[in-house]
Formats: structure tokens, C-alpha cells, sequence
């Protein structure tokens, strides 16, 4: 933890230490640009929360120095595939894509976060915590940040990545347009036998809701699912239920290392930017964690906007990312949408029309989409 005192001013404050915040550090710091992180927790979380790190983003690792690491802690998988209930109907393949990471990697978000930090302290840059940012006040000359104890910070700009209830986006006035999901979301990690094995990533359709079954290092699984009503701390006793459910005979639970319920929004930020103020992260867009392409795209949006810094070319932030995540809602939304339809009528549709466009260029078009390399 550094609890070092904030230093005067800066040319460009982060408010959140998150995968975003941290991209954008890293960026700022290797070309050499004034910045301060600030994060409100004493130290970084060590749950998993998002797992999946997707080829796209692996390519901006890539560029600030930290995928090698990364891809040492995860588990790389070449293919999703859909089922309703034990019943194949498409598998998504990403190991003939034209990138350097033919796969999905497979890793803890604090494990992302962690070498992210790291090459962000190899760069001699930190995280300055705790410092929870209660007020965002900007002029024509800069921004004033006060902290909930009374310190202040003076910034050329801030930049919130600060999550869904951004502190910086609030107080530069940018909505949040979107909705809110009915459904509650878990998410639970576990040790199990599965029948589909460690080698793919499970997206199960039915009648109940949405299930995905993913592989993480050290033998766990990532479980997440739709539930109208989820209790606060999901048990074991639950989550075997919820699979002999959605999943018949293809799961024995053996241990659950974390569990989890939320409620999912699909919104993404009106404007990106704000004279001084701009946003990147959850703070910019939230979605359903279908495809798992969050964090992915939070990543990509701190490194777009850390360049944008370097080139002096921050007008163009928004415009070449707002787009970006206005498709990945969209996208998403449709792909939970489909997967949780209660209609007899649309689901007899979809599970005769997948298989069949499993023969077209659909499956590779799906993995393209996924791993986020139409967003170059």
C-alpha cells in the first residue's frame, strides 16, 4: 500500500487503480507524462470478478509490456461453445484468428491487475491509496480534486475510471443512458468435475437463464448465471443446484473458493469527455458479462486514451471509442436476450438455426467479435 501524501498537482489524475485506470498509468508513465493514481481502498481487491482477457486486449499488453507475464498466470482456450441444456448447438473457434494470441486467456482479474501494477512500478510510477475522491471541480485552467480528508490535488485533467458510480462522471455532468437487467447475476468459483472439460468455455442456454462455465488456473472453474432471485453469498449447496439444473449431470461440486450475486446494467456514458474530465472503464460502460468482454474493453479504452495523451489528439478519444462500446452493449444484449428467451417458439428457432449456421462463416465472425479485433 502507498500511503505516501499526494503531491501538489499533476498533469493528469486518475481517479480508480482498476484494469483502465492501471492501462492508462502505464501508458502515460512509458512516455514519460505527468500522472497520479488514486484509488479509495487500502489495496487492491483479490477477487476474481472478470476472467476473461480476450486477444485484442492481449495485443495492448503487447504494447505496454505486461502480456508475457499475464499469459503465464492464465489458461489459454481456443473455443466457446453454445449448448442448450447437455445439447451442442455451436462452438465459436479462436485458434485460426489473424492475431499473435489465437485464444482466450483464462485469468483472475486480480491476477490482471497485479502485473499491470507491477510494470506500472517498473516504470517508476504507484497507486496512491487510500484516497477517496469526494469532489471534481474544473476551470478553464484545470481540475481541483479534494479527497474525504481534505486534501487536494490539482490536475491539467481528470480522468475517471472509477466504475459504475464514477465520482469524475457525476461530477462533470455526463448521463449514464441504459437499463438495468431483471435478473439477478451469479457468480461463484469452484472446484468441480465437469464433463466438458478445462479445454473450452461453456455458454448454456435454457429455460431458467444464462449459464457460462469457464476454466481458471489451479483446477477452479468460473460459474456465472442469470437467477431471477439470487441469494447475497451464493453457497455450494446452491450452485450444485443450479447446475443439476441447467446442466444435468455434467457437474459435481467440490468446494466453492467465492461467490458473489449482482445486478447488471447495459449503459454506456453520453459523452466520453467533458472539457477537462473524461471517463474510460465501467465508468464509460457497463454490460452483461456474456463473452466476458468488459474489462476487455476498459483496458483497451485506458491505452486509446493514454495515447490520445501522448499525441495531444484528446478530441478524437471519444469518438473512436464511444462507438466501440455502444456495439460491445449492443452485442452483448442480444447475446444474453437470445440465451434467456422464455418463448417455446424463439428457442425452437434458435436451436434448429444454430447448428446450421454452424456451418457458415458465423463462428469465426462470433470469435472476431469476441476477441474485440475489429476494434484495431
Amino acid at each position: 500500500m502507498n500511503t505516501t501524501a499526494l503531491p501538489a498537482r499533476t498533469e493528469v489524475a486518475i481517479v480508480g487503480a482498476g484494469p483502465a485506470g492501471l492501462a492508462l498509468a502505464v501508458t502515460l508513465a512509458a512516455s514519460g507524462i505527468d500522472f497520479v493514481v488514486l484509488d479509495k481502498l487500502a489495496e487492491g481487491a483479490n477477487t476474481s470478478r472478470a476472467a476473461v482477457v480476450h486477444a485484442r486486449t492481449l495485443e495492448v499488453l503487447d504494447e505496454l509490456g505486461a502480456s508475457e507475464e499475464l499469459i503465464a498466470r492464465g489458461v489459454q482456450v481456443t473455443r466457446f461453445a453454445v449448448r442448450d441444456g447437455s445439447r451442442r448447438l455451436l462452438t465459436v473457434p479462436f485458434d485460426k484468428l489473424p492475431t499473435a494470441h489465437p485464444y482466450t486467456l483464462m485469468v483472475p482479474q486480480y491476477e490482471t491487475e497485479s502485473v499491470l501494477l507491477a510494470r506500472l512500478r517498473a516504470l517508476g510510477g504507484d497507486v496512491h491509496r487510500p484516497h477517496e475522491v469526494a469532489s471534481v471541480i474544473q476551470d478553464e485552467d484545470g481540475v481541483t480534486l479534494t479527497t474525504s480528508t481534505g486534501e487536494t490535488l490539482r490536475a491539467g485533467y481528470a480522468v475517471g475510471t472509477d466504475g459504475m458510480h464514477s465520482t469524475v462522471r457525476e461530477a462533470a455532468g455526463i448521463g449514464f443512458t441504459g437499463n438495468a437487467y431483471a435478473e439477478s447475476f451469479v457468480l461463484a468459483d469452484v472446484v468441480m468435475d465437469w464433463t466438458p472439460g478445462p479445454s473450452e468455455v461453456s455458454l448454456t442456454f435454457g429455460i431458467a437463464g444464462l449459464t457460462v462455465v469457464a476454466p481458471l488456473p489451479g483446477g477452479h472453474y468460473r460459474v456465472v448465471a442469470t437467477v431471477d432471485e439470487a441469494p447475497e453469498t451464493p453457497d455450494l449447496a446452491f450452485v450444485q443446484q443450479l447446475l443439476d439444473e441447467r446442466a444435468p449431470g455434467q457437474a459435481k461440486v467440490t468446494g466453492l473458493a467465492w461467490s458473489s450475486r449482482f445486478r447488471v446494467h447495459h449503459r454506456v456514458a453520453d459523452h466520453y469527455r467533458a472539457g477537462r474530465m473524461l471517463v474510460a472503464g465501467d465508468a464509460a460502460h457497463v454490460h452483461s458479462p456474456a463473452g466476458g468482454q468488459g474489462m476487455n474493453t476498459g483496458i483497451q479504452d485506458g491505452y486509446a486514451l493514454g495515447q490520445a495523451f501522448v499525441t495531444g489528439q484528446l478530441d478524437g478519444y471519444e469518438a473512436r471509442r464511444r462507438p466501440i462500446a455502444q456495439r460491445v452493449v449492443a452485442f452483448t444484449d442480444r447475446m444474453t436476450r437470445i440465451a434467456t428467451t422464455r418463448s417455446a417458439i424463439t428457442r425452437g428457432a434458435r436451436n434448429i438455426a444454430l447448428p446450421l449456421l454452424g456451418h457458415t462463416g458465423l463462428p469465426k465472425k462470433l470469435a472476431t467479435e469476441l476477441a474485440e479485433l475489429n476494434y484495431r
